[in-house]
């Protein structure tokens, strides 16, 4: 049974568990036990599976430890401490476990001198093993295994073919997976989830703990965690104590009316204020939303503020090198630094030391996120956790004070975690087969003991075993040969190949190998873009590079080549592929707001009700409340107020005689994304033309209708049962599909990124992509890795499951479908018009265009409305 612990054990009882030494300990050091310890320490020592989620600084980890350290250290002062791993901790970051490491051992040298008094010895051990393990430790820890090995999930599943080392995991206790919030939202915690049980099966039942900052909700993640058992979740206690900080949270505006102020104005009020919030605090974490803005922001503060800024100041984010990362957070831990900036490379819980003041430049687009961030101020447990939202526009500052109010409010966004990976499956299936030999039945059994697959089809496991098995003999002529043997009369199962611990060692893993592409036309070299931006492409789409405007013709292997567009506009802004996208969940609750701000405006409030309104239903301050009420009341009065009932298609031509169709939908870029591509590839179906799509979290628009009638016929064609499969279509011979093969290809060691020392660049494994994905599409339908990459495609880069929600609500009438022609863009389309232009415009002339638009529309509606 999955169970909310809702008892929290006394100090007395606490410590009246503990060894007298370890208890000793604790009370010198603490005195009394933090709020997650009261609730969790009584359950772990029980050996019950707990999930335990508090806010960074709240004591979770200790949490999670204390049992183990307790249990250890009277085995060892005993002289029962064996040689053999008692407790694995699982983390997503190397970083966070050098860390674990060194909080582990501290208490632990504590306690042993403490023991010494007592003339007793301690000798727990602890250490690292990862990919930067070098062969000298991994020796050591053959000879002397640690008794709390600390990994990660990529490594973990190694070990568990390893075969001198396995033996030594055969009676692990505990297994911590600390952030799980952030494995489980992606292919690596499917690829955990399998490992885990994996575990389970060499070492048998043992206590799952898990813990996290943000999760939501409890009851998924636990089952995630704890897998299932004869159809149903093992027992779990949740430990929920999310609520144990005070949050000093607000939404800023660096200037009265964004949206009357001129760009050198904005962007200088904006430094300000920074440099204002940075300077009354003692150190502060800038939290960008791309790595470009995180560069940006540093060089910015340096040049203009060279008194203060100098070498107290520091860029963090993926793309640096290891050694520069490493540089800023031990400065950030000796309190070195007055400012850091990083895009999310610092969103995790790595000890950074302390921070008194967060600031989000922008939508961190989730309440998970938001809080994730923010968290990491406050550094000890009753410290308030502080944070500054700084807005640069009004959609902005709409979406922020609803994420704002949510945070506050305490209602987080739902985790998804992908179902049915056919990529993993097939990895970890051949890292069962080298583990030795199996019965078949007994692989299905452990597979379907993962949460990740409880619900997986017996065919889908069947076609996975073929694909391993080499029962798709037209695959061999692209080197993709046979992984494992299996006897279909026996049922039985194993390795083939004596390579097969190597190559399985050497390509493990879920993280897919990016690169740039070169840019071309015809011989001549453009410049470089980014993987996740050539996968929003199309052929015919116009893009911005290096100051000039190209249209993109194909990709072949690493090169995209162009032909100058010189005068069009851009239909894909460069910014996509690094923004985070906007939760389906939040996007609800903007349209929610909405509909309500409607309600009002209907109902002829006057401005200081509706702004009353403003303030009881958000948490803003007076220039937020107004700039919103006027925000909303342009849109009001000059066309319509979508939302989660209405959804506006507005059409509007400009003055060189471009068409749009703007769809109004707030459901997030995943959801957006789906659905504008079922609808332009409806009309291209109808008009046979193509169509140019551009997308934001607010909405969409297509161009190249000829007429409105297009857009809607695109939209009515459009039927829930049906839209999987034609999405499914749309992106058939799309770059995002391609690329997604890629990794999912080399996911399911179709495709090996290294063989006997050798490593293949990207730019081949594309290319012996390109040609796999040609030779599978001849392949029977059930073959499971090109399936695999439609579903990502669909589930995971999209999110066709909330796309079908939203059309069904069309097609029952529960949203009605409005249409508006304006001859100047609505204010609420201001914003996703002109981001296509916002490679090919400066900032300073986008916020011109905008502004001067809005004063047009403010003109239009005066005159529409004299007493108003």
């Amino acid at each position: 049974m999955i169970e909310r612990q809702t008892q929290a054990y006394s100090d007395d009882e606490i410590y009246g568990i503990l060894n007298p030494v370890v208890g000793g300990w604790f009370r010198s050091k603490f005195g009394t036990f933090a709020p997650p310890q009261k609730y969790a320490v009584m359950n772990i020592h029980q050996r019950q599976n707990t999930l335990i989620t508090a806010p960074t600084g709240s004591g979770k980890t200790l949490s999670a430890f204390l049992s183990v350290l307790n249990e250890l250290t009277t085995l060892s002062m005993d002289g029962k401490l064996e040689d053999k791993v008692y407790c694995v901790y699982i983390s997503p970051l190397k970083a966070l476990n050098n860390d674990i490491e060194r909080n582990l051992n501290e208490p632990l040298a504590e306690i042993s001198e403490l023991a010494k008094s007592k003339g007793k010895e301690i000798g727990v051990r602890v250490a690292v093993r990862t990919g930067d393990t070098t062969p000298a430790q991994r020796a050591k820890q053959l000879t002397k295994p640690p008794h709390i090995l600390i990994t990660t999930p990529e490594t973990l599943a190694i070990l568990l073919c390893a075969p001198k080392f396995r033996e030594y995991m055969r009676d692990v206790k505990w297994c911590v997976v600390d952030e799980i919030h952030a494995l489980a939202s992606n292919k690596r915690g499917v690829h955990l989830n399998l490992s885990l049980e994996r575990l389970q099966n060499l070492a048998g039942g043992f206590t799952r703990i898990g813990l996290s900052a943000t999760i939501w909700p409890l009851e998924r993640v636990a089952e995630y965690l704890v897998g299932y058992e004869n159809g149903k979740p093992r027992d779990c206690k949740m430990v929920d104590v999310q609520n144990l900080k005070g949050m000093d949270l607000e939404v800023l505006s660096p200037v009265d009316n964004i949206v009357e102020t001129s760009e050198p104005q904005l962007h200088g009020a904006l430094y300000r204020l920074l440099d204002q919030l940075i300077q009354e605090h003692k150190t502060t974490l800038i939290f960008t939303n791309t790595r470009s803005a995180t560069e940006r922001v540093v060089h910015y503060l340096k040049e203009n503020y060279p008194a203060r800024y100098t070498d107290n100041i520091g860029a963090h984010h993926s793309s640096l090198s290891k050694e520069h990362r490493l540089k800023i957070e031990e400065k950030l831990k000796k309190g070195e630094l007055k400012a850091v900036v990083c895009s999310t490379s610092l969103e995790l819980g790595i000890d950074i030391g302390y921070i008194d003041l967060v600031i989000l430049l922008g939508s961190p687009k989730s309440v998970a996120r938001m809080l994730q961030r923010v968290g990491r101020s406050g550094h000890k447990l009753h410290d308030k956790a502080k944070g500054r939202i700084v807005v640069m526009d009004r959609d902005d500052l709409v979406e922020c004070a609803v994420l704002l109010k949510n945070a506050l409010e305490g209602h987080i966004d739902s985790i998804d975690i992908p179902q049915n990976c056919l990529d993993v499956l097939a990895q970890q299936i051949y890292g069962i087969a080298i583990e030795n030999r199996q019965h078949i039945e007994n692989v299905w059994s452990l597979v379907k003991r993962a949460y990740c697959y409880r619900n997986l089809a017996r065919d889908d496991f069947d076609s996975v075993i073929k694909y391993l098995a080499g029962e798709y003999m037209s695959l061999e002529a692209r080197n993709v040969y046979a992984k494992i043997w299996y006897d279909s009369t026996t049922g039985e199962m194993g390795r083939r190949g004596h390579l097969a611990r190597v190559l399985y060692s050497t390509n493990i893993g879920t993280i897919p190998e990016e690169s740039f592409i070169l840019v071309k036309e015809g011989d001549r070299i453009i410049g470089e873009i980014d993987e996740g931006f050539l996968e929003r492409l199309a052929p015919g789409d116009i893009f911005v590079l290096g100051g000039d405007t190209y249209r993109y013709g194909f990709a072949r292997g690493m090169t995209a080549q162009v032909q100058p567009a010189p005068g069009r506009a851009p239909t894909v802004p460069s910014w996509v592929s690094e923004q985070l996208p906007l939760s389906f969940e939040m996007a609800m609750e903007i349209q929610r707001f909405r509909r309500l701000m409607e309600e009002k405006f209907t109902a002829g409030r006057s401005k200081q009700e509706i702004i009353d309104f403003i303030n009881s239903y958000l948490y803003v301050d007076e220039k937020a409340a107004n700039s919103i009420y006027e925000y909303f009341r342009e849109q009001f009065l000059y066309a319509e107020i979508p939302h989660d009932k209405k959804l506006l298609i507005e059409f509007y031509t400009n003055p060189a005689g471009d068409k749009y169709a703007i769809f109004h939908s707030c459901y997030g870029r995943r959801v957006n994304d789906a659905l504008s591509r079922a609808i332009a590839y409806a009309i291209f179906r109808t008009r046979h033309r193509n169509v140019y799509i551009s997308l934001t979290d607010h909405g969409f628009l297509i161009t190249a209708c000829s007429n409105k009638i297009q857009a809607i016929q695109g939209l009515q064609a459009l039927r829930t049962e049906s839209l999987r499969a034609v999405v499914e279509k749309a992106t058939d011979k799309s770059e995002v599909l391609r690329r997604r093969f890629r990794h999912c290809a080399s996911r399911a060691l179709m495709i090996l990124r290294s063989y006997k020392g050798k490593h293949k660049s990207v730019g081949r494994q594309q290319l012996s992509s390109t040609l796999l994905l040609s030779t599978c599409r001849y392949l029977p339908n059930d073959f499971p890795i090109l399936r695999e990459a439609k579903r990502e495609v669909l589930e995971d880069l999209m999110d066709i499951r909330h796309a079908e929600e939203v059309l069904a609500d069309i097609e029952h009438g529960r949203v009605k479908t409005k249409m508006a022609a304006t001859t100047l863009p609505s204010p609420f389309a201001l914003a996703l018009l002109s981001k296509g232009y916002s490679d090919l415009l400066k900032l300073e002339d986008r916020l011109e265009f905008i502004r001067r638009m809005h004063d047009a529309i403010k003109r239009r509606i005066d005159a529409r409305n004299p007493s108003n």
